[in-house]
């Protein structure tokens, strides 16, 4: 079996994100014993944001730029990696409502025309089924469907919607909220996240 590691926070060894996806791999490592673990830090080795140079290189044989070689080439390998996955397990912390840039780059190369999803005449099909994905959530506020920020939520609900296009319906959250709102809170939020980190059902 193996396992995708993603980690996408910019604030270091404080990122609660990072306290929780180490947390469920961790796990995963203790309950699967042939499990093969694939780490990426998208803030250490970070994808560069598509533009148009990457993109026609995406779709050429073989681009005449080496540097637009070696980006293809990169971008390859994000998405063998992601499609070789059993599990993949996300550190993706709520930035200004959303997430990361550097998550947003990662996932732009794993949704792919042709690889991931393929449109037909009933409309697109996920072509990425089969895998399961593990969403370590960080918020500094509440926005779950009860409270009043639900509606300005476009991180868990694009996150879910991105891996349904592709064809991954086992989602799972592990969150923690209200991380912003005191030393308290902070803390209770992580613990109890990390609680269900290390109790997530392994194959």
């Amino acid at each position: 079996m193996r396992l995708l590691h993603i980690d996408s926070s910019i604030t270091g060894p404080a990122s609660i994100s990072r306290q929780l996806t180490a947390r469920v791999v961790e796990h995963y490592r203790a309950s699967v014993a042939d499990l093969t673990v694939d780490r990426r830090d998208l803030e250490a080795d970070p994808l560069p944001h598509l533009d148009h140079k990457s993109l026609t290189a995406a779709f050429a044989d073989s681009p005449a730029d080496p540097a637009t070689r070696r980006e293809r080439d990169a971008s390859a390998e994000v998405l063998d990696a992601f499609l070789k996955a059993d599990i993949v397990v996300i550190g993706a912390p709520m930035y200004n409502f959303t997430v990361s840039s550097q998550l947003k780059a990662w996932i732009d190369r794993i949704l792919v025309a042709g690889k991931t999803f393929r449109y037909t005449e009933r409309g697109p099909e996920g072509l990425a089924g089969g895998k399961k994905i593990i969403v370590a959530s960080a918020r500094g506020g509440f926005y779950g469907a009860d409270t009043p920020q639900a509606a300005i939520d476009f991180q868990e609900t694009y996150l879910r919607a991105v891996f349904r296009f592709i064809g991954i319906e086992d989602i799972t959250f592990v969150r923690a909220e209200g991380i912003a709102l005191g030393v308290e809170q902070r803390e209770a939020a992580l613990n109890t996240a990390l609680d269900a980190a290390a109790s997530i059902a392994a194959p």
